[in-house]
This record gives C-alpha cells, structure tokens and sequence, in this order.
C-alpha cells in the first residue's frame, strides 16, 4: 500500500512570525514525528508563495497581511521542519493559493492508497487542499492529522474537521 504525507505551509510566516499563532508552534514537534515516520513512502511539503505585489491580488484584498513572499525569512520553511524534511527527501511544492493543483495532479499520478495531511492552517489551506486530493482520488483513504494541525483559531479549525468529516475525509 503506498502511503503518502502531505505537510502543508509549515513556513515562519505561519507559525512564529507575520500570521503564527501559539497553536502553529505547539504542532512542530508532531509534524516533525509525522515526517519521521517511516511509514510513509513519500513525503510531500507545500510552500505559500507569493510575490512583493502581494497586497494588490485577490487574497491580498482579504487577507491584507504580507506574508511568504518567496525568499524572506517569512517563506522560509522552519528550520527543524526543513531538517526533517530534507532526511527524507521530501517533494517541495511551491503554491500562489490555498490549494494547489500541482499536489492534486502529481498525487493523481501516483494513486497512493493512502494520503495523510498535516500542517497549516487547518482551516485554509490544508482544508483546500484535502477536498483537492479527495475530488481526484476519491477511492483513496484521505486522512487529516489531527493534533499535526493547527487552525487560524481553535474554533475555526474545529469547524474544519467537521466539515472534512462531511467530505468523508478521515480524522486522525
């Protein structure tokens, strides 16, 4: 059975620096496990990208806070994630968005039997991106890492779980 993990977004921005929260540092060391766990037989990470005019995009408009634009410290992966990562010789994937299509169609290649995501936020972008999963390999188990995750509040990362419950996307 092939066995992917998906790490979403584990960047500065979004745990410690611009948009980070005490939640997104507290879920570090169980994303890190996640990586480690050689279970997996491919390991996949997600970057947010974005570029100096950011504020002037669509997300700009209703998110107006910069953050991860490529190649500041911000966008940057955090260290230990990054360290771990690179062990296991993880697939980066940059993305402008929420959800990104390069992971839906290179996982539609792939046809695991299995995709387990962690990271961030759970609410936006891992949220997006496991609906993305779930539409192109909707006979795969699609699972979310619960405590790997963290919401932009606990409330609304909550809410996310109960509606990937509705998708038929498995909590972990």
């Amino acid at each position: 059975m092939k066995n992917v993990l998906v790490v979403v977004d584990m960047q500065n921005d979004f745990i410690d620096r611009a948009l980070g929260t005490k939640e997104a540092v507290q879920i570090v060391p169980e994303v890190i496990n996640a990586i480690q766990d050689e279970s997996y037989d491919t390991v996949i990470a997600t970057m947010d990208t974005h570029s100096e005019d950011y504020l002037k995009t669509r997300e700009g408009k209703y998110l107006p806070v910069k953050h991860c634009i490529k190649d500041t410290k911000g966008w940057q992966l955090n260290e230990e994630v990054k360290q771990a990562l690179e062990k296991r010789h993880a697939r980066i994937i940059e993305k402008p968005t929420f959800g990104s299509l390069t992971l839906q169609k290179l996982l539609a290649q792939e046809k695991p039997e299995r995709i387990v995501f962690t990271g961030l936020c759970t609410d936006i972008c891992v949220i997006a991106n496991a609906c993305l999963v779930k539409a192109a390999l909707y006979e795969s188990d699609i699972c979310v890492k619960e405590k790997a995750t963290a919401g932009v509040t606990e409330q609304k990362k909550e809410a996310a779980l109960e509606i990937m419950r509705s998708q038929q996307i498995e909590i972990l």
